[in-house]
């Protein structure tokens, strides 16, 4: 029985032995240009994707794109949304405050890094500050909590227009500083009859009262 017990455990030896073997040799077999095609497949693919960050209980930040890739087998790993994505940011209690689209975006996360690429047709609003940027690339660095961009923008308020090269705010768009302005004006005087700015986003109208 000793015997029998050996000679079992030296064919399983073999025979994973074996399988090794012929795993290792398919490996080889593959051309490197083939390795190289597999790494820049997705991995994985998310249809109508939608994250939800919680903060306090209450939706701080929602993400939707119709599709999601992600990319591991690369030294840093990254999803990309090829056909757009759409990012709204609420206020603490809940309110719909900022709202960015945009053609296509790319999320990469590093070491004590995570920054958000946004490409083509980027508009940024705050519908609060009823405010409202324009560009072709932003940024947005989520550890610290700002956007940013170094390329053209455009700036719309209730009380002036700005463009210029350059772009600095919180996440939320609410003090957005352009770095280098020109060609921009300002609403200095106002008509008297006009009606000041609504956030209609969120407008609910007035509550009437019930009449018994």
């Amino acid at each position: 029985m000793k015997i029998a017990g050996q000679k079992v455990i030296q064919n399983m030896v073999a025979v994973t032995f074996v399988i090794a073997t012929i795993l290792l040799s398919c490996k080889e077999d593959i051309p490197r240009s083939d390795m190289q095609a597999m790494e820049g497949m997705p991995t994985q693919k998310i249809e109508n994707m939608r994250v939800v960050q919680f903060s306090k209980g209450i939706a701080s930040f929602i993400v939707e794109a119709p599709l999601m890739e992600r990319y591991t087998e690369v030294e840093i790993p990254y999803d990309v949304f090829p056909q757009g994505v759409k990012m709204r940011g609420f206020t603490p209690e809940g309110v719909l405050e900022t709202l960015i689209v945009a053609d296509y975006a790319k999320h990469v996360i590093k070491e004590a890094e995570e920054i958000w690429e946004a490409h083509g047709n980027v508009v940024i609003n705050n519908y609060i500050k009823g405010e409202k940027m324009e560009t072709d690339t932003l940024y947005w660095n989520k550890l610290n909590k700002r956007i940013y961009t170094h390329t053209w923008v455009k700036l719309t308020t209730p009380d002036l227009f700005m463009q210029g090269y350059g772009m600095e705010s919180d996440e939320m768009a609410r003090n957005a500083v352009i770095k280098q302005p020109f060609d921009s004006y300002a609403i200095v005087n106002r008509d008297s009859t006009e009606i000041a700015y609504v956030d209609t986003v969120n407008f609910i109208g007035p509550i009437i009262k019930r009449v018994r």
